[in-house]
């Protein structure tokens, strides 16, 4: 076969394997399914041979199939480099960028993507929030931001900052309940479990002297915010990282158990694929988020810190303004919540 293969078919191939359909395949291209069909069966017939078995639920790869995936990668990989190193040449900051971040950043960060955009007037942004780990390859991301202790292969991280994975429940759990004093308590307790990697429920949660404790409850959830108010509700202890719930720790809504005792510290970082030739629109982003990062959330981790470390009747001085009705129901006999602002004040 002398004529050449279409990006645009190859393209299609391996977004199809990637995404293990044909239908999510269609979704992250923005092409109709029907397009993508028509991309492989074209495919198929320039090459003389069947790359894909599919059935109603999966697609799987003939051996044909993935020798040509294999080299249609490193293919597609090779046009992306050549189009950035143009870019590069022209020194133009435009074009696509895909990124994931997890829930809650805050209004710091919708500043900086809306101040990027006003700056790069060429830039398309596609921002997907979510607490799950996503595939670079299978969702055609360029930038991600990630609170975890493993790094994929094939992916370069810059360290933004520390968060801290600490254990939580309501005053009204505590009271019905009884607040845990070991790991070993967790086991007669109701636990709302996360997820690992945002993939799988988790049945262990990490101990600070190392292993796990294997914990149950009504509730797993890969919705970080989910996972907050059911704790809020009473509805048991949760896990959950110190930048999204120190406001409900210093109103006293929260009450940190088991510090030191359960929870692990993970690394904070945005991550992006390595290559050669890195896009000039992805290298001038991930710079931007590296300088916002290492300015916001240290600040948000001290306030993290303090938080976590208040009593449910000693409520930050900061904080009492706001939340006074909280305060009241925190402390419901006059001595101790006197003698606890007067501790705050000192």
């Amino acid at each position: 076969m002398d004529e050449l293969l279409e990006t645009a078919e190859l393209a299609a191939f391996t977004r199809a394997v990637d995404a293990g359909s044909l239908t999510r395949a269609s979704k992250e291209l923005g092409v109709p399914r029907a397009t993508i069909g028509r991309r492989l069966a074209r495919l198929e017939e320039r090459l003389g041979t069947r790359l894909l078995r599919r059935t109603t639920r999966s697609l799987a790869l003939t051996d044909s199939g993935r020798t040509l995936y294999a080299q249609a990668k490193l293919a597609l990989e090779a046009v992306r480099e050549a189009v950035t190193s143009v870019h590069r040449a022209s020194g133009g900051i435009r074009g696509p960028l895909r990124v994931s971040v997890p829930p809650m950043l805050g209004a710091a960060f919708h500043e900086l993507v809306t101040d990027f955009l006003r700056r790069y007037p060429d830039v398309q942004i596609d921002l997907h929030t979510s607490t799950s780990s996503v595939h670079f390859g299978e969702g055609g991301y360029d930038v991600a931001i990630r609170a975890s202790a493993v790094l994929d292969p094939g992916l370069v991280r810059r360290p933004l900052s520390e968060s801290r994975l600490i254990a939580l429940a309501s005053p009204d759990y505590l009271a019905r309940r009884g607040t845990p004093r070991s790991h070993e308590d967790l086991k007669a307790h109701a636990c709302i479990r996360g997820y690992v990697r945002g993939t799988t429920v988790a049945h262990d949660w990490p101990l600070r002297a190392g292993g796990t404790v294997r914990v149950t409850g009504p509730l797993a959830t890969n919705d970080l915010r989910l996972g907050l108010d059911a704790a809020r509700a009473g509805l048991g202890i949760a896990l959950l990282p110190d930048v999204f719930v120190w406001p409900y720790v210093g109103t006293g809504e929260l009450v940190h158990v088991l510090d030191g005792v359960v929870g692990v510290t993970t690394s904070v970082a945005v991550v992006y694929p390595e290559r050669r030739l890195l896009a000039p629109v992805v290298r001038a982003f991930v710079d931007e988020v590296v300088v916002w990062g290492r300015r916001e959330l240290p600040r948000i981790a001290e306030a993290c810190e303090a938080a976590a470390g208040v009593k449910l009747t000693v409520v930050p001085k900061a904080k009492m303004a706001k939340a006074p009705a909280k305060r009241k129901a925190a402390a419901p006999k006059a001595k101790p919540k006197s003698k606890s602002k007067s501790k705050t004040r000192r």
